[in-house]
């Protein structure tokens, strides 16, 4: 975000805002605790949104702070009294439903906003407030994608229900961005109190059986679905380099490992698999028009490659989707040292399904475990949410989560329709650091 945006308070809560939600807007700026407590009492007013700048009472809580001083997030030094103050105020606004992840016409969750401004005890308490909605969603068996900017509604109680998207998820895999490849990223209110629209509303969503229908462009840089999706891209190169350095990370032992791939895509992660020389390599892939690809008599792994195993089913390319071919390799009886999981058009439920139902069956007490994490990576607050639910999860699967952080090269990724993403619909990936999670199973 532009370090000159103007943060002030006539900028942010319009003129022609609604008297109601600007009473609420001004209490949350003027960190009134108990101004605002009486407000709250009515039912959607923790999340009121000034129709034309889109700020609700958390955007505006930490705004008032200002950015922070150099110290000011020294524990040293401590925070100064507005934080104090707003925090307090956050409090009260999440436990009355306030949505964490809202956007206002800045593209900025209130999240966001405190990171730009540096207050980093305000985003952690956005962070926390992200994680406890997605662990609730999950507990309630009716999780969704969590959204870089989606509306949220509130249920009949009162409390936070948001509707969110993924990275492959806002999908898991490769729909990298924030947003449900199942859900819009910016959903509109069936119910509820009337909410900012976001300039992205319109995307359309993508979802598994739309992308397994859809037709593919392949050219030697990326490989984009009929909406200009990408589905993979050549910059993803060094991230799938290390992700194969993490899985195997004994130079001298990794030839004849067993190692499962999930998503095919341009092959990226399956050549380099290749090159370690495994014992066995299953690749799993459900699109069409890539098994098309990989049918070609020049293919790479085509019929000879699947030919030059040393036995029978050592090297195969299974077609379908994962949730079918799967249990069929339990029940075959398959076990593996590396398994790699880069889906297109799923949420996170799949990824979190995937590794707490069937990794204890398919990895090696030794293996490892990881997949493109993709999650939320169109901004770093989603981001930070989800690496604290990997984790979380990864604990009730048993599985230990260790993340090797490495700098992203974002020359030819700031923007859009630009560099890398020419041709692109939109940017999936927008952070200067890239986190690779590694599972090993606890003891």
């Amino acid at each position: 975000m532009s370090p000159t945006m103007d943060d002030s308070m006539p900028t942010r809560i319009s003129s022609d805002c609604p008297q109601d939600t600007r009473d609420v807007l001004y209490h949350a700026w003027g960190h009134d605790l108990s101004g605002l407590k009486k407000l709250l009492d009515v039912r959607g007013k923790a999340s009121a949104q000034d129709p034309r700048t889109g700020e609700t009472p958390l955007h505006a809580c930490i705004r008032a702070c200002g950015q922070a001083s150099p110290d000011s997030n020294n524990p040293e030094q401590g925070e100064d009294g507005c934080v104090e103050e707003a925090k307090a105020v956050l409090q009260e606004l999440f436990l009355s439903g306030a949505i964490w992840n809202d956007v206002d016409n800045n593209n900025e969750t209130p999240g966001c906003v405190a990171h730009r401004l540096g207050r980093r005890a305000l985003y952690e308490m956005c962070v926390d407030a992200g994680v406890r909605a997605e662990l609730l969603f999950s507990l309630m068996d009716g999780y969704e994608e969590l959204s870089s900017g989606s509306d949220g509604q509130e249920n009949e109680d009162g409390d936070e229900a948001n509707d969110m998207p993924r990275s492959e998820e806002a999908p898991v895999g490769h729909d990298r961005d924030a947003t449900d490849t199942n859900t819009t990223d910016d959903k509109a209110h069936s119910t509820g109190p009337q909410r900012f629209v976001p300039p992205d509303t319109k995307e359309k969503p993508v979802t598994s059986d739309e992308f397994l229908s859809s037709s593919l462009t392949f050219d030697s840089s990326k490989l984009l679905d009929a909406d200009l999706n990408g589905v993979m891209m050549s910059w993803e190169t060094d991230i799938m380099s290390r992700s194969v350095s993490a899985l195997l990370p004994d130079p001298e032992a990794r030839t004849g490992k067993r190692i499962l791939n999930i998503g095919f895509g341009m092959g990226i992660i399956d050549g380099m698999f290749a090159q370690t020389k495994p014992s066995r390599h299953h690749i799993i892939e459900a699109h069409p028009s890539v098994l098309q690809h990989l049918s070609r008599p020049d293919a790479k792994f085509g019929k000879s490659w699947e030919n030059s195993g040393a036995q029978e089913g050592a090297y195969k390319v299974w077609a379908g989707k994962w949730q079918e071919v799967v249990p069929r390799l339990l029940e075959q009886g398959e076990v593996y040292d590396a398994i790699y999981f880069d889906t297109f058009g799923e949420d996170y439920s799949q990824l979190r399904m995937f590794f707490m139902e069937y990794i204890p069956g398919l990895m090696d007490q030794q293996g490892r475990f990881s997949f493109f994490n993709g999650l939320g990576a169109d901004r770093q607050v989603c981001y930070d949410v989800y690496t604290k639910v990997v984790d979380m999860h990864g604990a009730d699967a048993g599985l230990d989560v260790e993340w090797e952080v490495s700098d992203v090269d974002m020359k030819e990724l700031r923007e859009d329709g630009k560099g890398e993403w020419e041709g692109v619909r939109r940017r999936y990936w927008t952070l200067d650091q890239y986190r690779l999670p590694v599972c090993t199973f606890m003891g």
